[in-house]
């Protein structure tokens, strides 16, 4: 990823100044316009998730800057740390925090599956 040639503020796939960036995924739900995902980075590039999924044209549900502001009610991007790891800088031990899908995103994802296309 590396900043976009025509809107500086954007990231891009091929962008100047590109640095490696590494997003996996997997299917979770098919829903009728929308695909329900979990993502796992390898790297923690600047809006990684948002402009990769842009990239292969399924931008995530409520993004303003590279999809549609917004969907389903959304007041932001769909998108949620479910789980984050790190190792503790000072200690080397390994930490691991979990999260439950907010409220918003929770609504917005009954909606999702409601909506046709």
């Amino acid at each position: 990823l590396g900043r976009d040639r025509r809107k500086r503020t954007r990231r891009a796939v091929r962008g100047a100044g590109e640095r490696e960036a590494r997003t996996h995924f997997e299917v979770i739900e098919l829903l009728p316009a929308d695909t329900y995902v979990r993502a796992k980075l390898e790297t923690g590039r600047t809006h990684q998730i948002r402009v990769h999924f842009a990239a292969i044209g399924h931008p995530v549900a409520g993004d303003p800057e590279y999809g549609t502001a917004g969907r389903h009610g959304l007041q932001r991007q769909f998108l949620h740390a479910a789980m984050l790891g790190f190792t503790h800088p000072a200690s080397g031990e390994r930490l691991s925090f979990e999260s439950e899908l907010p409220p918003d995103l929770a609504a917005a994802l009954e909606l999702a599956r409601t909506e046709g296309p």
